[in-house]
C-alpha cells in the first residue's frame, strides 16, 4: 500500500541546486534511511516533506486516511505548558474517545436500555479503531522508558534532551502508520537507543530517517535512499548493504571515466587531423565527441575533509586519579575511584544519562573539584575537549576570525604549516564561507568548525563528548580515521555505539551511585556479555518461580481425604494434648499409690509419642495444603 509519494522535486538555492527532478515512494512497513552529507539537501528535503519548505518544482502526496509523525531534530514546544497539559493538549481526540467510551460505559451499566446499549457499541467500535484500549499502559511505559518523571514540570525548565525524549515518547504514543524523523538518537543514552531500535525493528511503521547512527540504520532500516549532487541513488537493504554497492558504483564510474578520457585522446587527435569540410558523418562523430567528453571531464574526487594536526609530545607521567570521591547531596559520583592513564590508551565512558559521565570528564579537566582525592596531571599533558555544549562565543564572529583568535598559523603532522584560511579550506571551509558568521552556519558546520579549534591546539589528549551529535557520515568516517591513528590518550563518551566499537578498546561503565566497572573489550562485546548475564538472570528468576509455583501446586494437592485426615488430625491432637495436661496434673497432684502412678505415668508417654507422630503427619500434610 502507497503512503507516500515524491513527484520530481526541486530545490533551487541561489549559488547551487540542492535537488533536481527527484522521486521516491515508500511503501507500509517500509524503513527506509535517507543519507547525505552537510549541504547536500537532506534537511531541505525533510522540511518539504513535513511542510515546513516549499518546492521550486514537483508534489508530495500522502495518503489521506494514514496518520503521519513528524519527529523534528530540536523539538518545538510552548515553553508555559507543563508536560501533563502538553501530553493531553497533544492527544485531544484520543483523550476525548476514552472519556466517551468510559461515560457510555458507565450508563450501560446504571441504565440499561436499547439506546445505551447502542452508544455502548459505538464507543467501543471507536476504541477499536484507534487503538485506545492500552493508552494509559502505554502512556506509562513510554513516559518510563525515555526518564520523563515529574509530568508538573513546565517545558521552559527542560534541557534540550528531555525535549528531544518527551517528543519521541508522544510521537510513538500516537500511534502513527507514518514517521519522518530527524536525527531520532540525538540526546538518547545508549539504553534507550537500544531499546528505541528493537521497538521500531519489531513495529509494523512506515519510516523514513535521517541519522548519523550507523547501527540504528543498519538494524532499523530495509531500504537506504542517497542523496547526492542533486540525484538519489536507492539501495534495498540495510546500511551494510548500501555501503558495499556505494563502492561498487563508484568503481563502475571511475572505470567508465577512465575509458572516456582514453576515447576522448583519440577522438581528439581524429578531430585534430580532419578536413575542414566537415560531413553530415563527421559533423555525427562530433557530437559524440561532446558527450564523450562531458563524460571524461565529469568531476569524479569530490573534496575531501583533511584531518591532520601535529600531537605535542606525551611524557612518562599524563594523567593520575588517586581514590577520588565526587558527590551531590545524596547523589554519588565517584566513589574512591583510582586509575593511572598511560600513552595510547582508548577508554569509552558507557551509563545512564544523570550518572555523572560529564562531570566525571570535567574532574578530569580540572574544571570542576573532586570533594576528596587527588587529579594529578603530567606537566606536558595538553588536552583537548569536545564538548557536548559545542563551541561558546561571547558575541557572533566569521568563521575566519574565530580560528585567528587561536592561531595565525598550524602546523600539520608532517611539519607543514598553514595559514588560518589554509587550514579552514582543509576542514571544508572555503573562501566565501569563511566569512560567514558563526550564526549563520548549519549545525553541521558549526560541529566541524568546533573540532577544528579543539585540534589546532596540538593536544596529546583528547576527550570527546558526544563528538557525533550533528556529524554527517563524511566527516565521521574521516574523524575516526584520524583517531585511529591518533597516538595519545582518547577519552570518549557517546551514544554512537558503531564509533565507540571503532576506536575504544576499554570501558568504564557508570552504574550509578558511584559504582564504576571497567571492561577490557570494545563495547558490542560488552553488551554481548552483559545479555548472556541478563539472559542467565532471566533463566534463574524463572526457574525460581516454577520452583515457587510447584511448591505452591504441591501444597494445593490435598485429595479428599487428605483433608478429612487433617481435619480429624487437629481435633485428635487438641484432645491429646488435654488428656496430657490432666495427667501431668494428676502426677504431681501427691499420689502415693505407685500402682495407679504408674499406670498414668505409662499412659503419658504414649499420650506424648502419640502427639508427636500425629503433630508429624499434620505438618505433612500442612505442607501440601
Amino acid at each position: 500500500m502507497l503512503y507516500l509519494s515524491v513527484e520530481g522535486l526541486t530545490k533551487h538555492y541561489p549559488d547551487n541546486i540542492l535537488f533536481e527532478n527527484i522521486r521516491f515512494s515508500l511503501n507500509k512497513g517500509d524503513k527506509v534511511g535517507l543519507i547525505a552529507n552537510n549541504g547536500a539537501g537532506k534537511s531541505s528535503l525533510l522540511k518539504i516533506l513535513m511542510n515546513r519548505d516549499i518546492a521550486d518544482e514537483g508534489e508530495v502526496y500522502v495518503r489521506s486516511e494514514i496518520k503521519t509523525s513528524f519527529l523534528e531534530q530540536d523539538p518545538q514546544f510552548d515553553e508555559d505548558e507543563s508536560i501533563e497539559s502538553l501530553i493531553d493538549g497533544s492527544h485531544t481526540e484520543l483523550l476525548s474517545i476514552i472519556r466517551e467510551y468510559e461515560d457510555a460505559l458507565f450508563q450501560q451499566t446504571n441504565n440499561y436500555s436499547e439506546k445505551t446499549q447502542k452508544a455502548f457499541e459505538l464507543a467501543s467500535a471507536k476504541m477499536d479503531q484507534n487503538h485506545a484500549w492500552d493508552y494509559e499502559r502505554k502512556l506509562k511505559e513510554l513516559l518510563s522508558r525515555f526518564n520523563i518523571v515529574d509530568l508538573k514540570k513546565p517545558i521552559r525548565q527542560m534541557s534540550g534532551g528531555e525535549k528531544k525524549r518527551l517528543a519521541m515518547a508522544l510521537t510513538l504514543l500516537d500511534d502513527p502508520d507514518l514517521i519522518i524523523m530527524d536525527e531520532p538518537t540525538n540526546h538518547l543514552d545508549i539504553e534507550m537507543i537500544e531499546w528505541l531500535e528493537n521497538y521500531l525493528s519489531k513495529s509494523s511503521i512506515t519510516i523514513l530517517m535521517v541519522t548519523h547512527d550507523r547501527y540504528f540504520l543498519d538494524r532499523v532500516c530495509n531500504r537506504i535512499i542517497e542523496l547526492e549532487d542533486g540525484k538519489l541513488f536507492f539501495h534495498k537493504g540495510n546500511y551494510a548493504y548500501f555501503i558495499e554497492k556505494r563502492a561498487e558504483r563508484e568503481a563502475v564510474f571511475k572505470s567508465e571515466t577512465d575509458k572516456a578520457n582514453k576515447l576522448m585522446k583519440k577522438e581528439l587527435e581524429w578531430l585534430r587531423r580532419s578536413p575542414k569540410a566537415r560531413t553530415t558523418k563527421a559533423k555525427s562523430r562530433i557530437r559524440a565527441f561532446d558527450d564523450i567528453h562531458d563524460k571524461a571531464t565529469r568531476k569524479t574526487k569530490k573534496d575531501e575533509l583533511k584531518l591532520d594536526v601535529k600531537m605535542s609530545r606525551v611524557g612518562g607521567k599524563i594523567l593520575e586519579l588517586k581514590n577520588v570521591r565526587k558527590s551531590y547531596g545524596d547523589l554519588k559520583i565517584l566513589d574512591g575511584f583510582s586509575h593511572t592513564f598511560k600513552r595510547g590508551e582508548r577508554i569509552g565512558i558507557v551509563g545512564r544519562n544523570g550518572v555523572g559521565k560529564s562531570t566525571f570528564l570535567n574532574i578530569l579537566l580540572g574544571l570542576e573539584p573532586q570533594d576528596s582525592g587527588k587529579v594529578n596531571v603530567g606537566e606536558t599533558t595538553v588536552f583537548g575537549y569536545y564538548a557536548q555544549s559545542g563551541l561558546q562565543l561571547k558575541k557572533d564572529k566569521r568563521v575566519l576570525d574565530i580560528l585567528k583568535d587561536i592561531a595565525e598559523v598550524i602546523v600539520l603532522g608532517n611539519g607543514s604549516k598553514l595559514t588560518a584560511s589554509e587550514f579552514l579550506n582543509h576542514f571544508l571551509f572555503p573562501p566565501k564561507m569563511q566569512r560567514t558568521y558563526y550564526s549563520r552556519l548549519s549545525g553541521g558546520e558549526r560541529r566541524r568548525l568546533y573540532l577544528l579549534t579543539v585540534l589546532i591546539r596540538n593536544p596529546n589528549f583528547l576527550i570527546l563528548d558526544e563528538p557525533t551529535n550533528d556529524l554527517d557520515l563524511l566527516t565521521l568516517n574521516k574523524l575516526e580515521e584520524f583517531l585511529e591513528s591518533f597516538q595519545g590518550c582518547l577519552v570518549v563518551v557517546t551514544h554512537d555505539r558503531y564509533f565507540m566499537d571503532k576506536l575504544v578498546d576499554q570501558l568504564f561503565v557508570f552504574k550509578g551511585n558511584g559504582e564504576i566497572n571497567g571492561y577490557v573489550g570494545t563495547y558490542s562485546e560488552y553488551r554481548s556479555k552483559e545479555a548472556i548475564s541478563e539472559k542467565q538472570e532471566k533463566a534463574d528468576l524463572k526457574e525460581e518461580k516454577q520452583s515457587k509455583k510447584k511448591q505452591k501446586s504441591e501444597r494445593k494437592g490435598l485429595t479428599y481425604k487428605d483433608k478429612l485426615e487433617y481435619q480429624t488430625l487437629e481435633k485428635e491432637i487438641k484432645k491429646l494434648e488435654k488428656e496430657k495436661k490432666e495427667l501431668e496434673h494428676f502426677m504431681n497432684s501427691g499420689e502415693t499409690d505407685y500402682s495407679i502412678l504408674q499406670e498414668k505415668a505409662e499412659r503419658l508417654g504414649s499420650v506424648m509419642k502419640l502427639i508427636d507422630d500425629k503433630m508429624f503427619r499434620w505438618m505433612e500434610l500442612d505442607e501440601k495444603g
